[in-house]
């Protein structure tokens, strides 16, 4: 069994922070050793940044973990009268970096993540970004809108009847389409699915389900920008794919590497859509792999 940080140990090592108005919650290693690079790690949706409390300490050794909660998710505000929008999550992002004081940082994202470091090496790209970004790692995320295959309650969230989507779920419906996009073998057991949906609720979060889902729409609206950014890149990219993933998995995969040049891909094959918690071993190893090639990190 998967050993995972309690929800309470988890909510205890939680520090608040403000911008743009807004109260956010984050995490950071606690170390100061200058001689470790910083890794910005960045969260998909529903979930929250504890998706990365099975590889979290696993990390330290080599790396700075910081992550935050985006606005809308986790622990942090949960506003029902905003747009969220993707380049306002990057330049919270942004905020919470120079907040901490960090001048360049690695990034490893996953799914809603992957979109807003994709804005992230947009900005990286066109030389506007607050940090220097040293190297993007992205696990299953919709990298491509035509290659992102909806779920039901995702279509349902986009839709005039959106506003349904928090009013209807349950415990028990999340657990059934949240463990659909898992591999057959990497389910979340009970525990785990209890934690994401004590997240998800916290300050009224299903009221806000829905709104976050406009990154669904904002794909498709900026595809030749957060496209272009994966194809332009002048920093390393790797993918990590869980390929039984159903929304982004291994079809997205061979997309990567048709689209990409020189695509830097590795396939799980039988992992889903959160490699991070359903094979956080496969994902460590293959993340300190790319970082020793890279240098990044002793060999």
């Amino acid at each position: 069994m998967r050993e995972m940080t309690p929800l309470d140990e988890w909510k205890r090592r939680a520090k608040y922070f403000s911008a743009g108005g807004r109260d956010l919650a984050y995490w950071t290693s606690g170390d100061e050793d200058e001689t470790k690079p910083f890794l910005l790690l960045i969260h998909g949706y529903p979930t929250s940044s504890w998706d990365w409390n099975f590889i979290w300490d696993a990390l330290t050794p080599q790396f700075r973990p910081v992550a935050m909660d985006m606005l809308g998710f986790g622990l942090s505000e949960k506003p029902k009268d905003v747009y969220y929008a993707i380049d306002a999550q990057a330049d919270l992002l942004e905020a919470f970096l120079e907040y901490l004081g960090v001048g360049e940082a690695h990034v490893l994202a996953h799914d809603y993540g992957d979109t807003v470091a994709q804005e992230i090496l947009a900005r990286h790209n066109e030389k506007s970004l607050s940090f220097l970004l040293r190297s993007l790692t992205l696990l299953n995320g919709g990298l491509f809108p035509e290659q992102h295959r909806a779920l039901f309650i995702q279509k349902l969230g986009i839709s005039p009847l959106g506003f349904l989507l928090g009013k209807l779920m349950t415990r028990q419906r999340f657990e059934k389409s949240f463990s659909a996009v898992f591999g057959e073998k990497t389910k979340p057991g009970a525990a785990e699915l209890d934690i994401h949906w004590a997240l998800m609720t916290e300050n009224s979060g299903l009221a806000v389900m829905h709104k976050l889902l406009s990154y669904i729409p904002q794909r498709k609206a900026n595809r030749a920008r957060w496209v272009g950014a994966l194809q332009e890149a002048a920093i390393p990219v790797r993918l990590i794919d869980g390929g039984a993933d159903p929304v982004s998995g291994s079809h997205m995969f061979n997309h990567y590497r048709e689209s990409v040049p020189d695509a830097d891909a590795l396939l799980l094959s039988e992992i889903g859509h959160y490699p991070q918690t359903e094979a956080p071993d496969l994902v460590l190893n293959a993340f300190l792999e790319f970082h020793r090639r890279l240098r990044t990190i002793p060999a």
